[in-house]
């Protein structure tokens, strides 16, 4: 489904990012993955190289514009050009009320997930022009649609996500480029996991209003970006695709 294209995927260290940069590297993509933790990285990166793919892992934090241009630039050099970018990276909080969360937990949440989509999408499309078309999937959440069990901050995070994908979309169809965002979930990740070990309780939340009464695998949401990466999706732009057993058809 990506074969000849090169894909950019930030989160990709775990959960849905890794499952990504697997699935997209078998299906012809050479991945460039982008997050914090190196180590991991290149763990992945070398496993995909050692079944035949193609990798290049590129450390970075998403919160720097800077890091993100250098990610793209190296993209461009290894690989040549730039077709899908996957912009997975994400954080959040949840069991605290808004007038108890500190400014902190706001800005970070703000930062990695509004402003990261930022500095992406700013480096991401440019380098999408020469070829007259590209792909990108942001990923957003339930969270990004109704209010959930997810702190304020991250509910309105992921709400300027959708909205941001919307106007990107609005802005560059007439450069060949779609921007979709995915409405994930409760997905088993490390972010979801470290919630429930702090409020088990919440285990029985996350899945009593989904029509399919369980979580998704991380691979799940990646098959979903997969698709909308590809040329599968082609009359599909500007739209926030529920990826999430129902939660938002009730």
């Amino acid at each position: 489904m990506l074969s000849g294209k090169v894909a950019m995927i930030t989160g990709a260290s775990s959960g849905i990012g890794a499952a990504a940069a697997r699935l997209f590297a078998e299906e012809g993509a050479a991945v460039v993955l982008m997050a914090r933790r190196e180590d991991r990285l290149k763990e992945i990166a070398d496993q995909i190289v050692a079944n035949g793919g193609r990798a290049l892992a590129a450390p970075g934090d998403v919160v720097f514009a800077e890091d993100v241009r250098r990610v793209v630039e190296a993209a461009l050099e290894r690989f040549g050009r730039l077709d899908v970018a996957f912009n997975n990276a994400g954080w959040g909080t949840v069991g605290t009320d808004l007038h108890e969360t500190d400014d902190a937990v706001f800005e970070q949440v703000m930062d990695v997930n509004v402003r990261g989509t930022w500095n992406c999408l700013r480096h991401q499309l440019p380098a999408m022009f020469p070829s007259g078309e590209g792909a990108v999937v942001n990923t957003a959440s339930t969270a990004g649609v109704v209010a959930t069990v997810a702190g304020a901050p991250y509910v309105a995070a992921k709400h300027a996500v959708i909205g941001m994908t919307k106007a990107a979309a609005a802005q560059y169809g007439d450069r060949g480029i779609r921007v979709n965002s995915l409405v994930v979930g409760s997905t088993r990740t490390e972010l979801l996991d470290g919630a429930l070990e702090t409020h088990p309780h919440l285990q029985e939340v996350f899945v009593s209003r989904q029509i399919q009464k369980r979580m998704a695998a991380p691979e799940e949401v990646a098959h979903a970006a997969l698709w909308l990466s590809s040329p599968r999706a082609s009359f599909v732009t500007g739209a926030a695709m529920a990826v999430d057993g129902g939660r938002t058809a009730v």
